[in-house]
């Protein structure tokens, strides 16, 4: 996923917001200039730690998963595009940090190779070496440059999720900024117990899409006993009971980008989301099973909105709408993002950081 320039600002002047009440210009920044936003940052924290001390921490990303990921939505994108373009193939499978696949036809290779090449023009996350192996076997596998993208990606929306998680805990004063190529570094002024933050950390985003069961009123199900296999969640904003499944008929693991943004006529603030392959496949068959009913996207057991299945959606996007204002909208976008990310976050260090001593 290639994260827009836009959000990009937008996490940079979150991050000022927690630090100081510093005014940033509403023109749009370059990638130097939102480097030295960060330096600032740093700075500013850096400073107040050397008079406050406070606490320290290092968290690496799991980039063995991330690589398990990358080829995992590759040889999913490759299946998609064999059946769709109805092209006869054989021994689809990972191998050795790539896909491998075999197609005896010449044109149904070609086809293949071109499709893959549309779809990552533009996107230095999708670039592949495509090598032909001969009798027909084509070994596919990300570039280097595609998988330090998706690297550099990943830590971008760690932070942004670490940012969001800090403060939704009611942290203010707080500097999240890369360190390497794959490790975030936390400072936290005048906080002098880190396991206070870290245990925020340790809690995994539960994100889902459930079914909701309508063979009884919500309020029904609360004031009793709920139907075998469901329960009762409360909405995120409207606080109203919801009766659904306890199952999740799809996870959000499933989800590969979600971002905020408004929807083209009303410019109401919605949470947009976009699925893998796998996520795409089952939800276009859910959809086409529950013509007509409502689910509900779950996210830490509240349910963020229940809109109701009006077609099949095939396209492997949707939004999240429900009366958000822009900032409540970010926050969604970045939680459902925060339970996809495929490279967990891993704690490489906590450790408090003492005053420096008065001359």
């Amino acid at each position: 996923m290639t994260t827009p320039l836009r959000n990009r600002i937008a996490r940079l002047v979150a991050a000022f917001t927690m630090v100081s009440a510093i005014a940033l210009p509403g023109a749009a920044l370059a990638d130097s200039q939102l480097d030295k936003v960060r330096v600032k940052v740093a700075a500013f924290i850096a400073d107040k730690i050397e008079k406050l001390g406070g606490s320290r921490i290092v968290y690496g990303v799991d980039t063995d998963a991330l690589r398990e990921a990358v080829v995992t939505d590759l040889r999913d994108d490759v299946y998609k595009i064999l059946r769709e373009g109805r092209i006869a193939f054989s021994g689809l499978a990972i191998r050795d940090g790539g896909v491998d696949v075999k197609i005896a036809d010449g044109k149904g290779r070609e086809q293949l190779t071109r499709k893959l090449v549309a779809a990552a023009e533009g996107l230095p996350t999708h670039a592949l070496n495509v090598t032909d192996a001969g009798d027909g076997l084509l070994r596919l596998a990300p570039t280097d440059a595609a998988s330090a993208a998706r690297l550099r990606d990943l830590v971008e929306d760690s932070i942004a999720m670490i940012e969001q998680r800090l403060k939704d805990a009611g942290v203010k004063l707080a500097s999240v900024q890369p360190e390497g190529m794959d490790r975030i570094r936390i400072l936290l002024p005048g906080l002098m117990e880190p396991e206070q933050i870290t245990a925020i950390f340790a809690r995994k985003v539960k994100v889902g899409f459930r079914l909701i069961d309508l063979s009884m009123s919500a309020e029904q199900a609360q004031s009793g006993t709920p139907p075998a296999g469901t329960e009762v969640l409360l909405g995120f904003k409207d606080k109203l009971p919801y009766l659904v499944a306890k199952d999740s008929a799809l996870e959000g693991g499933e989800i590969s980008y979600a971002g905020p943004g408004l929807t083209g006529d009303s410019k109401e603030p919605i949470a947009s989301f976009r699925f893998n392959g796998r996520g795409t496949r089952r939800f276009a068959h859910i959809t086409a099973e529950n013509v007509g009913k409502p689910f509900a996207i779950v996210l830490d057991d509240k349910v963020i909105s229940a809109p109701v299945i009006r077609e099949p959606i095939t396209g492997g996007s949707g939004q999240i709408s429900g009366n958000f204002t822009l900032e409540e909208a970010n926050s969604v976008a970045m939680l459902l993002r925060a339970g996809s990310l495929p490279g967990r976050l891993g704690l490489v260090e906590q450790r408090v950081v003492q005053p420096a001593a008065k001359p």
